[in-house]
């Protein structure tokens, strides 16, 4: 039981790693309070779900429907990073993404990997919702520490940052369409 839970942990940690850096990245856009901490529900309540939509999907779907996840992931970033680049060139302090459908789109590219991972959930535990619940938690601490540190290099070195930020998140992407 201990070893399950443990590993349950390690994989909670590990589909965080995601939320964590692009939250990093996403922080430069100098985002408030309240607004990161919405981002970060929204991340923790995909990372709840999408192990589940996995579970019921199941291999026999992703079989039939082949489709490879990390090259929607890398359009999603790479779309982004381009808008991040492109508002950073800008004269006008423009924030980009800061809707709801924004957050959603974020919360749904840092959750992919998610889904995948509750298609093998039941070689883990019966137990269902306690990974989804410890994927949430986790999802959104480390989704929230990496805003708040991207905040906090937004404030030190201002738009350099962002576009550094677009940068990386473009090769980010682009390194998820080549594999």
């Amino acid at each position: 039981m201990t070893l399950k839970i443990l590993t349950i942990v390690i994989i909670a940690i590990s589909l965080s790693m995601d939320a964590f850096s692009l939250a990093l990245i996403y922080g430069t856009q100098g985002i408030h309070k309240k607004s990161k901490l919405l981002l970060s529900i929204i991340v923790g309540i995909f990372h709840f779900i999408m192990p589940l939509v996995g579970l019921l999907i199941g291999t026999v779907i992703i079989k039939i429907v082949s489709f490879d996840s990390k090259i929607i992931v890398g359009i999603i970033l790479s779309l982004i990073a381009l808008e991040m680049v492109i508002s950073s060139a800008k004269q006008k302090e423009e924030k980009f993404l800061l809707s709801i459908s924004g957050y959603f789109l974020f919360g749904l590219s840092v959750s992919i990997d998610s889904l995948t991972t509750g298609i093998g959930l039941t070689a883990i535990t019966n137990n269902y919702m306690l990974p989804c619940i410890l994927f949430a938690i986790s999802s959104f601490s480390f989704t929230l520490l990496g805003l708040n540190i991207g905040n906090y290099l937004n404030i030190k070195y201002g738009k350099i940052s962002t576009l550094i930020g677009g940068i990386i998140l473009f090769i980010i992407g682009f390194y998820y369409i080549l594999n």
